[in-house]
């Protein structure tokens, strides 16, 4: 203690210089420390540009700016996009068309958009099951709907209708089905499993990309009417697959199978022919022979021979609707 006090100053000095080398040292490790992630993220840098420098087109020099014109062109692209591809890719109107729709505006659209298709499906002849609701069996008889469901249901319920449209002008002879993504809690719950598809829509910084699944019956010339009704659409549907089969309900769809059943020829039964009662033994009345079964004539071999014998087919369609996001 003694010597303390002989060298306060000494000690003082001393513990004083002792803290800043120890903050000296915190400061040099801290420095150290961000040294160290500056010249990683220098290294980075470095990397990149030559990353850059080697890709094929390249960035561009003093020159030649490449990046401002790839923005020049994406702005070309969108241009286009919003002007002429818009007049090919035409939005399809929601039923009802309004972004402000209601349960009692959609529950009455949905009624009159069935009724009308299928008013529309019996005057071009194309049959369609009894009270079938073109996929909207889940939503038949409500008259409150989801609220986070009801413009989907107004998009879809539209987009149903601009397909059939082409169905019914192409006049395929029937419509099996016709199945949608699920964009609603009536949809999820729903046990009508056959109107929904496994696929949901996606999207991209240009369109919207819906699927819609459609199965029908028709003969080859029918189906060359759909391809290119749907080919000639202005409203962006785009048939992405195709399956076609051999129809299960009968092949020969002739004017005598109405429902899809084929055309069998009756039995023929003739009566025998007499000219005046005949009378029995004891004078009383004996009633005509009974007719004899007289089987059809077979067809003749003359005559031009069969070239064509053409069979319904089922057809299913993968169809997916393009709704452009671009604005003008």
């Amino acid at each position: 203690m003694d010597w303390i006090k002989r060298n306060l100053m000494f000690v003082i000095g001393g513990a004083i210089a002792l803290v800043l080398m120890g903050l000296a040292g915190f400061y040099l490790y801290t420095g150290m420390s961000k040294n160290d992630a500056a010249l990683e993220k220098l290294n980075a840098e470095y990397a990149t540009l030559n990353s850059l420098n080697t890709q094929n087109p390249h960035p561009g020099d003093d020159k030649t700016d490449n990046i401002t014109a790839a923005k020049d062109q994406d702005k070309a692209v969108s241009a286009f996009i919003s002007s002429k591809a818009a007049m090919v890719f035409k939005p399809i109107p929601s039923i009802p068309d309004s972004t402000n729709a209601d349960n009692s505006m959609l529950a009455g659209a949905l009624r009159r958009t069935i009724d009308q298709m299928r008013k529309e499906a019996s005057a071009r002849g194309v049959q369609v099951a009894t009270n079938y609701y073109f996929s909207f069996m889940a939503e038949r008889d409500r008259i409150m709907f989801d609220k986070a469901g009801l413009l989907p249901l107004s998009v879809q319920l539209g987009e149903v209708k601009a397909i059939c449209d082409v169905l019914f002008a192409a006049r395929v002879n029937a419509i099996d089905n016709i199945r949608r993504e699920r964009v609603s809690v009536h949809d999820v719950e729903a046990q009508q499993s056959t109107d929904y598809l496994d696929r949901i829509t996606v999207t991209n910084e240009v369109a919207l990309v819906s699927p819609y699944e459609v199965s029908v019956r028709c003969f080859s010339a029918e189906i060359a009417a759909l391809l290119s009704g749907f080919a000639s659409s202005p409203n962006g549907l785009i048939v992405r697959a195709i399956n076609v089969e051999p129809s299960v309900l009968g092949g020969d769809m002739g004017v005598a199978g109405g429902e899809g059943m084929p055309y069998m020829q009756q039995p023929v039964y003739q009566p025998q022919p007499y000219t005046r009662r005949m009378m029995g033994e004891e004078g009383g009345y004996r009633p005509p022979p009974a007719p004899v079964y007289v089987p059809p004539a077979p067809a003749g071999r003359g005559g031009l021979p069969t070239l064509l014998d053409e069979k319904q087919l089922k057809v299913t369609l993968l169809i997916e609707v393009v709704k452009l996001t671009v604005k003008k």
